[in-house]
């Protein structure tokens, strides 16, 4: 069986002269290999993620997208836990095979290894790179400054686990007046993002009109995120980076970071951020 997104253990609280002991919630953090496979290609193994169990399906599907294996609608066939009789049970469940309908829309490389947040070559090879994709256009969605500077907060809500634990970031999709599509957690703040990005994926729901909220950074995998969904606005709790800047006026998504309160920055396509007449 699955594990769960959170752990127990038994800790001791060191507070000035004063020592207790109690249980303690912590985010789980896991592996998951993810495995492509299409007509007349068996599965191979393709990258491992760290992060925290749940929603592993959406994340795959997300990845895809983001990744530019699975950009049309419906190159996803299935979306399944590996059942190898040679993999224990908690290693099935640590692994899902992503099955395309036809070759991939983009020839996967031989092996990412274990993600991070470097990619490994420099700023405009990467904005090159993803310009060669075949992603739609950026949906240039309006979305009031009021609703802007309330995401934070709604996404915030939306948070059960991190209420728990306090080790957990966030992604949200939002309509433009503040209604929540959907929220997920983890770990891994990239992660998060193709949870909910691969939600609309096996869901069938339209992306158009939406707007992707972060709990952390916005470093450029958040916006490259973006744009392999559509996505054309992206709000942020923290700061962004000088290449996720870039990526965001290369190809149109209004970028906003530090929303907290009544303030945010906003580094590109602000028109889009409407105001009271």
């Amino acid at each position: 069986m699955t594990k769960a997104p959170t752990s127990r253990f038994k800790v001791e609280v060191l507070d000035g002269d004063r020592t207790s002991r109690r249980e303690d919630v912590v985010s789980t953090e896991e592996p998951l290999e993810l495995r492509l496979e299409w007509p007349g290609r068996p599965p191979e193994p393709l990258v491992v993620t760290m992060r925290t169990p749940g929603s592993d399906f959406e994340l795959a599907a997300g990845f895809c997208l983001g990744e530019g294996f699975a950009v049309r609608p419906d190159a996803i066939h299935t979306v399944a836990y590996c059942t190898d009789i040679a993999l224990t049970e908690a290693q099935q469940f640590n692994t899902v095979t992503v099955s395309l309908d036809g070759p991939p829309d983009r020839e996967p490389p031989q092996r990412y290894g274990v993600t991070s947040a470097a990619c490994g070559v420099c700023g405009q090879q990467s904005l090159d790179e993803l310009a060669a994709r075949a992603y739609d256009p950026v949906d240039p969605v309006e979305v009031p400054l009021d609703v802007v500077r309330r995401l934070p907060d709604l996404l915030r809500d939306a948070q059960p686990m991190f209420s728990r634990t306090g080790g957990l970031h966030a992604a949200g999709l939002f309509a433009a007046d503040g209604r929540k599509v959907v929220v997920k957690e983890d770990i891994g703040r990239h992660n998060a993002v193709d949870k909910v990005v691969g939600w609309t994926l096996l869901h069938q729901h339209s992306r158009k009109g939406l707007v992707l909220a972060v709990s952390g950074r916005a470093g450029y995998e958040i916006v490259q995120k973006a744009v392999a969904a559509g996505v054309g606005m992206v709000v942020a709790v923290g700061a962004p980076s000088s290449l996720a800047v870039d990526l965001a006026r290369e190809f149109g998504v209004t970028l906003a970071g530090f929303a907290r309160g009544e303030r945010c920055v906003v580094y590109s396509a602000p028109e889009r951020i409407t105001r009271p007449a």
